[in-house]
């Protein structure tokens, strides 16, 4: 019963913060179907990465709120304060995740794990030929709680969008990859220092405080 009771505290806890969340609120109102779009945002906008024409995939893209937000940046004429998709789209974004997503106008969008090469091949056709400018990835996966099980899967999916990053995206693009601090952070940090030019830590406002996230960015892909 007391366990029972303390999952439902934190519970109400975890709600009473989401609802009264600054960021929640903001999504709310400008359309985004989640707060992590100010993630991007901010990181975006401190890098100046993403601009009309460009050709952005988005890996582990479910429910789309960074699509929405690239989507954005590639319509220069979208009405100010809507996060929906509008305005004609000036640029290709390829979203891919395992879980469905809604449709966001204009977005290609492929449902499977790109680690399987019918769903690698889909991809490469969506591409027509063409590298990516921008790799984006909020992929993370379901943690354990046990550290070195937690530590492998984040790695695995972090080298999994770096290695399809250095495979289809043009040599001066930049790849934007969700990390967690713990074990694999160092490791991770050092493989996208062997892999670019130059490589940029930022952790988002918009990032919960009590949450171990950061975001790599690797800016230039160095010859392999």
């Amino acid at each position: 019963m007391k366990s029972q009771t303390k999952s439902s505290k934190v519970n109400r806890a975890w709600l009473n913060d989401h609802v009264n969340d600054t960021y929640v609120k903001l999504a709310k109102l400008e359309g985004y179907r989640a707060r992590a779009a100010y993630k991007l945002k901010e990181i975006d906008e401190t890098l100046g990465l993403i601009k009309p024409g460009q050709l952005v995939v988005d890996l582990g893209s479910t429910p789309g709120a960074w699509s929405q937000y690239v989507r954005r940046k590639m319509s220069p004429k979208t009405a100010t304060g809507g996060g929906a998709a509008v305005g004609a789209l000036n640029g290709t974004i390829i979203a891919l995740d395992v879980l469905p997503m809604e449709p966001v106008e204009g977005v290609v969008f492929l449902r499977g794990d790109f680690r399987e090469s019918d769903v690698l091949l889909q991809l490469e056709a969506e591409m027509k030929g063409r590298q990516a400018d921008v790799v984006v990835s909020d992929m993370a996966p379901n943690l354990s709680g046990i550290d070195s099980a937690d530590a492998a899967r984040i790695e695995n999916l972090v080298e999994l969008a770096l290695e399809f990053a250095q495979n289809h995206m043009k040599p001066d693009g930049a790849l934007v990859a969700k990390v967690f601090h713990g074990a694999a952070y160092d490791p991770l940090v050092k493989r996208f220092k062997e892999s670019f030019v130059l490589v940029k830590r930022i952790k988002p406002k918009a990032s919960r405080d009590k949450s171990s996230e950061t975001f790599l960015i690797g800016l230039g892909l160095k010859a392999r």
